[in-house]
């Protein structure tokens, strides 16, 4: 790693690929001997240590409303191979629909944050009318180090303040955000480390993956796949915890990585998400800005400085870093975009769901970013690489506040007319928006938005969209989401017929536990 931070900046953001992997390689050599000696200290310290007798797990914090309700971690691992079902599942449904969430093992150290959780999998697998479901933790270094010593280790984010040393020298992932299919590997994705690899049947944790020694550094929890099987994805903080560099890779439809390279953002900053069209890749760089000297003096990680502004970068697909056009916006946060395309006169499109202040940071010194917490609504950027501005338009879309934003994905990346997201605030866990959930289509060539709501209480989870078939129209399929019931504290897999989602689902598959509030899946298809 010396010899990548020895290379002046503009130099090491301009390197090819082949310039570039050496060096990465070169890392996550190193990087693996620490790894493999870490994991031998961990296992043999504690029969070094005095050892008392085992205490009981410490109970959750009652006062942290992430860690109550919808949100209250689900403590037991099961097997359901015939759910109950209600209405007719589709016969032409058939495939695997995975899930992913923070749920913690243990209490955490110090102040708790929604994204800290270790990750949870849920599957079901439908098939000819009938649905099997299994949840299992993924299997992490950390989640196993804590395992065996039966409590939690770790502050949010790995904060060294309340991390155990252990914890800390491990570099472990949560692998609690998102998980794909790519490749012939199912991954589960946290936007802070690489890939960790799951049985795609069973769930069981196969360890990390790294592209078969290419990858170095983190991986975000939103890759995008065109319609060809390449996988554009990134990692933020590439050379360090809370440094600028944002690195960018290509993995073809085999899953082979076949392109890196870095780029220098304008200041460290936590980037979720982007978007990706035939010609571009789009990176927005928000002022939500990471701090090692914050986290060490007990200050927030993570908070939101405004007066930096929205910085996105334009790179062409094709191109490298060193073409990046960059553009400018006013102070905002998006967590998820729906979709971005090219326009026949060059401009580039991306709907976002934006918020105007980051959701769940704090200001530098720990105050509130906001009195109330914000909701995001669909907005629509517009990009001129041709143009003589630097900054992008901006156009409201819709009013309904959602989060989650999916599309028809054989389309990601293409001029599209279907979107889905679901309405409600999925931040705000106590609010007075805290329980307006539903599942929203927007139709693009109408502007009309279809809208379906559950009982009062009850919270929908992010909607899937599967085809009908392979060559359906585009929005021809079923929308996929779980919904937690409140008053029965269980979960039901929920299908829609996609064409009509305000009139409720078409069938449900009934469990008897609930799924607590989680982020992001995926469908795949049998066979």
């Amino acid at each position: 790693m010396k010899e990548l931070e020895a290379l002046p900046l503009d130099a090491a953001t301009r390197a090819s690929p082949d310039r570039i992997r050496p060096v990465l390689v070169g890392y996550i050599d190193a990087a693996d001997e620490v790894w493999r000696r870490a994991v031998l200290r961990a296992s043999i310290a504690p029969l070094h240590r005095p050892q008392p007798e085992l205490s009981m797990a410490l109970p959750f914090p009652s006062d942290e409303p992430f860690l109550r309700g919808y949100y209250a971690p689900l403590l037991a691992e099961c097997d359901a191979d015939n759910l109950p079902v209600s209405g007719e599942l589709p016969k032409d449904l058939n495939g695997w629909l995975y899930r992913n969430g923070p749920n913690p093992q243990f209490a955490p150290r110090g102040p708790y944050h929604w994204f800290a959780g270790d990750g949870m999998l849920h599957a079901f697998h439908v098939e000819n009318g009938r649905v099997a479901y299994r949840n299992r933790w993924v299997r992490t270094p950390k989640w196993e180090l804590e395992h065996a010593e039966r409590e939690g280790l770790s502050g949010a984010f790995g904060n060294p303040r309340y991390s155990d040393p252990r914890i800390v020298e491990l570099g472990s992932t949560l692998a609690n955000t998102n998980v794909v299919w790519h490749g012939g590997r199912l991954l589960a994705l946290e936007e802070a480390h690489a890939p960790f690899e799951v049985d795609p049947v069973t769930l069981a944790s196969k360890g990390s993956w790294n592209y078969g020694g290419r990858l170095a550094g983190p991986m975000t929890a939103h890759p995008k796949i065109d319609a060809d099987g390449e996988m554009v994805f990134f990692g933020y903080a590439a050379t360090g915890r809370y440094t600028p560099e944002v690195a960018l890779h290509v993995a073809d439809k085999d899953g082979r990585l076949v392109r890196s390279d870095m780029l220098a953002a304008p200041f460290p900053s936590m980037v979720h998400d982007f978007v990706v069209t035939r010609d571009w890749i789009v990176l927005p760089i928000f002022p939500l800005t990471g701090s090692m000297e914050r986290a060490q003096t007990g200050r927030p990680p993570y908070a939101w400085e405004p007066e930096l502004g929205t910085h996105v970068a334009l790179i062409p697909r094709r191109g490298s870093v060193a073409d990046a056009r960059w553009f400018r916006g006013d102070p905002s946060y998006v967590f998820h975009p729906m979709n971005a395309y090219d326009t026949p006169d060059g401009k580039v499109v991306c709907d976002m769901m934006q918020y105007p202040v980051a959701p769940l940071f704090p200001l530098p010194d720990g105050r509130p970013s906001t009195d109330a917490p914000p909701s995001a609504c669909l907005v629509r950027w517009t990009l001129d690489p041709n143009g003589g501005t630097e900054r992008y338009d901006e156009q409201p879309l819709d009013d309904h506040p959602g989060e989650f934003p999916r599309l028809d994905e054989r389309y990601t990346g293409r001029p599209y007319r279907h979107g889905y997201f679901q309405a409600g605030a999925v931040t705000d866990a106590e609010g007075r928006l805290a329980s307006r959930s539903g599942i929203a289509h927007i139709d693009h060539a109408s502007g009309r938005v279809a809208l379906w709501r559950p009982g009062p209480e009850d919270r929908c989870g992010e909607p899937i969209f599967v085809p009908r078939r392979p060559d359906a129209a585009e929005g021809d399929g079923y929308l996929l989401s779980v919904i937690f019931r409140a008053e029965t504290q269980c979960s039901d897999l929920a299908v829609f017929d996609a064409t009509d989602v305000a009139a409720g689902p078409i069938a449900l598959a009934h469990l008897s536990h609930r799924v607590p509030a989680g982020f992001h899946g995926n469908w795949r298809n049998a066979g």
